[in-house]
């Protein structure tokens, strides 16, 4: 089959109560097979997880092992690992440590295939869009949205300005109306940044605000599904365009290398 045919098997590994990055994910690629040939079909495994607590949070983290060796199962092209702040919780660079440990679980079950984490997804995306100073908006409660602020501040990241909505229930998160979010983020002091984070979060649904927010902040707008769906297509050396998922997504930067070529180039 020509490649330029070809359907690709897309894996996630959810947390439980997600029910948000198995429709923004779609939704994108989707999007993309209307300006793109190539075909996808979505699979996940999901990890035991219902409020955004360290304890949840780290005692998920451990299942994401089995999760990956059930996706390479049904041999999926890519694995993208669905909670941004479950990797960020675990420590500064964790997102590295997981990815590398998640691809050797694919490739000891004889299906290797790249992982890309939310959490390093949405750094990567930042400096691939040259962002270097940030506002953002999270659902978590202010000590986890604190958590991800210095994540990201390690990551060569300045974070000018931030809202914790503070929702403690994950299904909670889902709910939130995605559009009440570019008022939220018009009311963040993003003067000074590059671009802003409208949804810090996989589970906070955000797509169909991305490009309103964009008109009305006049800067780029980036999510952590976005910056996913952006490093899943690069880690299957397609180009990363969908439209409706605002500038990341636009086109500028479809052959972006992706992260494990970035940080050996570099």
């Amino acid at each position: 089959m020509s490649s330029q045919h070809r359907t690709y098997r897309i894996g996630q590994i959810v947390p439980s109560s997600n029910v948000t990055m198995e429709t923004e994910v779609p939704a994108i690629l989707r999007a993309r097979q209307t300006v793109a040939p190539e075909r996808f079909t979505f699979h996940s495994s999901r990890m035991r997880m219902t409020h955004v607590t360290p304890e949840q949070l780290k005692a998920m983290d451990a299942d994401s092992d089995r999760c990956a060796v059930e996706l390479s199962d049904a041999r999926v092209d890519v694995l993208g690992y669905a909670c941004l702040v479950a990797i960020m919780s675990m420590g500064l660079g964790y997102h590295r440590t997981s990815e590398e440990r998640l691809h050797r679980r694919t490739q000891e079950n004889g299906a290797p295939a790249p992982v890309v984490t939310s959490a390093g997804a949405l750094v990567h995306g930042l400096h691939t869009i040259g962002a270097k100073k940030v506002a953002l908006i999270a659902p978590y409660m202010r000590p986890l949205t604190e958590t991800v602020v210095g994540y990201l501040t390690h990551e060569g990241i300045d974070v000018l300005d931030y809202r914790a909505l503070e929702i403690p229930d994950n299904l909670a998160v889902a709910a939130h109306d995605p559009g009440n979010l570019p008022a939220l983020a018009r009311a963040l002091d993003h003067a000074d940044a590059d671009a802003v984070v409208l949804s810090a979060c996989v589970q906070m649904p955000s797509l169909g605000a991305i490009e309103e927010a964009e008109q009305l902040l006049g800067k780029p707008v980036v999510s952590a599904a976005v910056c996913t769906a952006h490093q899943m297509l690069r880690a299957l050396d397609l180009p990363a365009v969908a439209p409706g998922a605002g500038h990341l997504l636009s086109g500028a930067y479809a052959e972006a290398p992706p992260a494990q070529q970035a940080a050996t180039t570099a």
